[in-house]
């Protein structure tokens, strides 16, 4: 299997319509965290507040066969009234994303400001 070195080649490796989710993500991710670190860190996208990847981490996006996912790191302190965060382990909350349509651009938008203000 090929490694991937950009946060672009990844996603264009994933099968469709995982890719199209991971190519909204991407879009979405950049607008709402500018200047945030964006990195390939153990082997998929992440997006974190420091100088360097895993630095204060905020978000991941890791492939899966049937599945996007979309992870906070510090998600589960995340407001999220919309009920679609789910708790993951420590203190991580995400969403698993099957294609482009589960991706709501105000929804998770807000949520990655929330989660780069918690620091």
């Amino acid at each position: 299997m090929a490694t991937n070195t950009t946060v672009e080649d990844y996603l264009a490796a994933l099968p469709e319509p995982l890719a199209d989710a991971g190519k909204a993500m991407l879009a979405l991710i950049r607008d709402a965290l500018p200047g945030a670190n964006e990195a390939m860190w153990h082997g998929h996208p992440v997006w974190s507040a420091g100088d360097a990847p895993g630095k204060q981490p905020i978000c991941l996006l890791k492939g899966y066969k049937a599945h996007l996912a979309f992870s906070l790191w510090r998600g589960q302190a995340v407001p999220d009234p919309s009920g679609r965060l789910e708790p993951g382990a420590r203190e991580m909350a995400g969403v698993k994303l099957r294609g482009a349509d589960d991706v709501d651009e105000a929804v998770f938008s807000g949520w990655l400001r929330e989660a780069r203000a918690l620091g």
